[in-house]
């Protein structure tokens, strides 16, 4: 309940403090880029699957937005639910025959699967416009339509990582034989994982297409995927609140060297360097940031 208020507290103050037309923008794609990031480590950092293509997910939810409010004028809202049901739904039928596959394996589909999704994006002319954009999206990700949906998915996170949902995929992470033998069914949880994952990055991308007014193919390759894997591992493998505080870092940090942002994957492997080198298990490791409160008020109490 505390971690609740603190959460919605975080949200009034991101949403309602004064602020100007540029830092409204980095808070807006500050919560775009946290959202997408929750998707990624839910499957990466709580199932263990280590994935690099879900930026198609992105692609998939931004694209069904667009398609939805531009050509038939459907309002902003249910369109953007229905760009991550979308993404539910490619996320399961791409799920049921690569889960199958573990380790390096999947993450080479994953790869694969991102791309492939890309490149229809980019060939279908007739309906996605291909490779030259679709233009003329509604702005309609403001900044207080971006903090309420990133606090409110970070609530249902929260609360989701707290139930046996989770607890079964920590158990099939940490062992997955062991968790079969206690009787999770982890096959079912990993899918789980996967359709959820995808519906945050399709909520991800309707907002980044809400926000930018264009989107094209392009914006949602391997490299935006391997962003986000990045920025989990960055955050640290199993904290849902590194993942968001490495991706606010991230996005500040980019937003700072915007002028030579051509460079960006290259500040991006700087980055995980000097945190590989000097905090192996990432920002927060597998603890979340009130973990450590309650650590230091042990600590107090000990004292």
């Amino acid at each position: 309940m505390k971690r609740n208020i603190i959460l919605i507290i975080i949200g009034l103050c991101l949403a309602l403090w004064p602020l100007g037309g540029y830092q409204e923008g980095i808070v807006i794609l500050m919560c775009i880029n946290c959202v997408a990031a929750m998707g990624v480590s839910i499957l990466t950092g709580f199932t263990g699957i280590f994935t690099l293509g879900h930026a198609a997910y992105m692609a998939l939810g931004a694209y069904t937005t667009a398609i939805m409010t531009v050509r038939y004028g459907i309002h902003w809202l249910p369109a953007v639910i229905a760009g991550g049901l979308m993404a539910v739904i490619i996320a399961w039928l791409i799920g049921v025959p690569t889960l199958k596959l573990t380790g390096d394996y999947y993450a080479i589909a994953s790869i694969g699967l991102g791309e492939a999704i890309r490149l229809i994006l980019e060939n279908w002319q007739s309906f996605t416009r291909g490779s030259r954009g679709f233009p003329g999206i509604d702005p309609y990700t403001t900044r207080v339509m971006a903090v309420t949906i990133f606090i409110l998915l970070a609530i249902l996170m929260f609360n989701m990582l707290d139930s046996r949902l989770g607890r079964e995929l920590k158990a099939s992470r940490d062992d997955s034989t062991a968790a079969s033998l206690m009787g999770f069914n982890t096959p079912h949880s990993r899918m789980k994982a996967l359709v959820i994952s995808a519906f945050y990055c399709g909520i991800a991308g309707s907002m980044l297409g809400g926000y930018m007014s264009f989107i094209q193919p392009s914006m949602f390759d391997m490299m935006k995927s391997t962003e986000l894997t990045a920025v989990v591992v960055f955050g640290g493998l199993g904290s849902m609140s590194g993942s968001i505080l490495g991706s606010a870092a991230i996005t500040l940090i980019m937003e700072y060297f915007r002028d030579i942002s051509q460079y960006r994957m290259l500040i991006y492997g700087l980055l995980l360097v000097i945190i590989m080198v000097f905090r192996p298990e990432g920002l927060l490791g597998s603890h979340e940031v009130w973990d450590f409160l309650k650590f230091r008020k042990e600590a107090d109490k000990n004292a």
